[in-house]
């Protein structure tokens, strides 16, 4: 990466609003020749990682990101048994097809009600007891209809199956011409395999899924700097995890280093091991020093986070991710960039500063598939709660095991919102919509600059610095008559 005027522009500090990405020249014919994989290690065919926020990422976050070629990272905060089922299970998914949610004939529309916003494909399969499909219930199915009604009663019996090897191309045109959003896959016995929605076919057509080393979705897991950690991050690499995050709020400070150190020692060798958070040279080198192969990126910049306001510490984002990743790459280590990602241009630009891959928190909290259940505000609209992970609620979970004086006295250092509601955006109501515009968005800006591939967009890539009026000249503003 260049600056555009570097001789002044070296010198500033800057947030991902103050800079732009100059165009070149482009010599290929289309964006879908660009591959975005991420290059720290193999996998994954796009950059983008869902935070370790307990409101972020849980089963169907996790289970969802891989299949759409990212990863997510499970929190610290859960229990061993929890993310060994949750593993388990993403281990078990199948890599094209979502899966199912699924009741018996016997069931209740009250059954189904607690389940059906689990999906944004708003379809529950009936299923007999060798899983075969016997009809799907819709969201629309369930108005005006008493709770207790047995759900045999009112299935749709004739419904729009797909066998498991259809093609996107062919499962996309069933469900366009039988106008339906989703279809259940079936084997050649009939058995349920998952639902493909309609636009998932054409998503899974572009998104390669994150495969481990045996051919399954990958998933990673955080710790923290506890005492434990590292039998933790043995006990997650057991499991079956693909990478151990060791994280807290300030990496460069002694506690960490020591338990990076014992994490490193522990399951070093078997899984990367990436570290944070950092927004230096010097603490990113201490944490490679320590084991680290990949360091984390960023203090501060995060929707929930407080930390700058509370404290006066940070680094604005693009800056902290320039001079990390230019740290971390002159000793043959990469770094991934959290916090601060509303827009496409944020991961395409955080890519231009040196990233391998990009943690988003807050933009995926507002979706179906992330923990929590849906809300309805007194208009209508649909949201879920979301919280920092250095808020007093999350402290206050995290310290459930010591005494309420203990808890009462670290309840003082909150560096975090404990409570905001994420409103789910009218066409970004699951991950699938938010990742595949990311996606879109980071492929054309590598054409932009004349490149296919994340080694290329780097040494191609130039930036410039822009005045608060420029970055709102690129931003919609034509008027809507209302």
């Amino acid at each position: 990466m260049r600056f555009l005027h570097p001789e002044r522009d070296e010198q500033l500090e800057l947030a991902l609003e103050d800079v732009f990405i100059v165009p070149d020249y482009f010599d290929g014919v289309s964006r879908l020749e660009v591959s975005l994989a991420p290059g720290d290690f193999p996998g994954s065919s796009q950059p983008i990682v869902s935070a370790n926020m307990n409101a972020v990422t849980g089963k169907r976050m996790a289970e969802t990101m891989a299949r759409y070629g990212g990863l997510g990272v499970l929190p610290q905060d859960m229990r061993l048994e929890t993310v060994e089922r949750i593993v388990g299970h993403i281990h078990g998914a199948h890599d094209r097809f979502d899966t199912a949610l699924t009741v018996t004939p016997e069931a209740t529309l009250r059954d189904v009600r607690g389940i059906i916003r689990k999906r944004s494909h708003d379809m529950v399969v009936v299923v007999d007891a060798a899983r075969r499909p016997l009809g799907v219930v819709t969201g629309a199915d369930l108005e005006r209809r008493d709770q207790y009604t047995a759900v045999g009663r009112i299935m749709s019996e004739e419904m729009v199956t797909l066998p498991s090897d259809v093609t996107n191309e062919d499962a996309y045109g069933t469900m366009h011409k039988a106008r339906v959003k989703a279809a259940p896959v079936v084997d050649a016995r009939g058995v349920l395999v998952g639902i493909l929605g309609r636009e998932d076919a054409v998503r899974t057509e572009l998104l390669a899924p994150s495969r481990g080393a045996e051919g399954h979705l990958m998933v990673a897991a955080a710790v923290g700097i506890s005492r434990d950690s590292s039998d933790r991050a043995a006990a997650l690499v057991e499991m079956g995890v693909d990478c151990v995050v060791v994280d807290t709020a300030h990496g460069h400070q002694r506690r960490m280093l020591e338990a990076l150190a014992e994490v490193k020692k522990r399951v070093g060798g078997r899984v990367p091991v990436v570290a944070g958070n950092v927004c230096t040279s010097a603490g990113t080198e201490a944490l490679i020093e320590a084991g680290a192969d990949i360091v984390k990126v960023n203090v501060g910049p995060g929707a929930m986070c407080t930390t700058r306001m509370q404290t006066a510490v940070g680094r604005p984002s693009f800056t902290s991710v320039l001079h990390c990743a230019r740290a971390a790459h002159q000793r043959g280590k990469k770094v991934w960039a959290d916090g601060g990602v509303r827009h496409p241009r944020d991961v395409a630009l955080y890519l231009a500063a040196g990233a391998s891959r990009v943690m988003i928190g807050t933009a995926l909290a507002g979706t179906y598939e992330s923990p929590g259940d849906i809300e309805q505000d007194p208009e209508g609209a649909l949201y879920k709660e979301n919280y920092g992970m250095a808020s007093a609620r999350a402290v206050s979970d995290r310290t459930e095991g010591e005494s309420p004086f203990a808890r009462a006295k670290k309840g003082f250092f909150r560096e975090g919102i404990s409570s905001s509601r994420i409103y789910l955006r009218p066409g970004f109501e699951s991950v699938g919509d938010i990742v595949i515009d990311m996606i879109t968005g980071v492929q054309s800006a590598f054409t932009y600059v004349g490149a296919t591939d994340l080694r290329t967009f780097r040494e191609r890539v130039c930036v410039g610095v822009q005045t608060l009026s420029g970055y709102g000249e690129g931003t919609p503003h034509g008027r809507v008559r209302r």
